[in-house]
């Protein structure tokens, strides 16, 4: 069963580098390996932190607009500043991505992260266009419960405003971390 499942994968893998689909790919053959790939994954936000600032985005959008997604996010990011360095990873295969953006090379750092309202509209926008979401694998948060305003009808804020005011009149649990306060 693992076999065929590996198999599987190898071929579909093939096949879209093959048709363009992806420029590179691999498939660990030990845990060993599959350690050292999740390694690899989980301190790409390290690195980046190393490389300078970076505005980071957690959105989703279907698994088919994935590609188109990306391709036209980098493009307009690009084109609001010359320089700047999309790095996005993760689970694209289930919609989510993590769209992050490091600075240009030799960019002051807090000019740069001052931008992330500004880089924060044009992803979401795009994202949104795609009928994804500008929250996926972590939520929103406490950055995005502003933002996630612009997205949804004025109607279903209200409600939700009204649902947790029953259910939490003192404002006790989790305050500010899905509406805004």
């Amino acid at each position: 069963r693992a076999d065929l499942l590996a198999q599987t994968m190898e071929d579909v893998l093939a096949e879209a580098l093959e048709r363009g689909l992806a420029r590179d790919a691999v498939v660990a053959k030990s845990a060993e390996q599959a350690k050292t790939l999740w390694r690899l994954r989980e301190s790409l936000s390290e690195m980046q932190g190393r490389e300078g600032g970076s505005i980071k985005h957690d959105i989703s959008v279907p698994v088919s607009a994935m590609a188109a997604f990306i391709a036209q996010a980098s493009a307009a990011v690009a084109a609001e500043m010359p320089g700047i360095r999309p790095v996005p990873f993760g689970h694209v295969g289930d919609g989510n991505v993590h769209f992050n953006l490091s600075q240009p090379v030799g960019m002051d750092r807090a000019a740069y992260l001052a931008q992330w309202d500004r880089f924060a509209h044009i992803v979401h926008d795009i994202a949104d266009g795609f009928g994804g979401s500008i929250s996926a694998e972590h939520g929103l948060g406490q950055l995005k419960n502003n933002e996630v305003t612009r997205y949804r009808e004025p109607l279903e804020t209200e409600l939700m405003q009204r649902l947790k005011r029953a259910l939490d009149p003192a404002g006790i649990l989790n305050p500010g971390k899905v509406l805004p306060d």
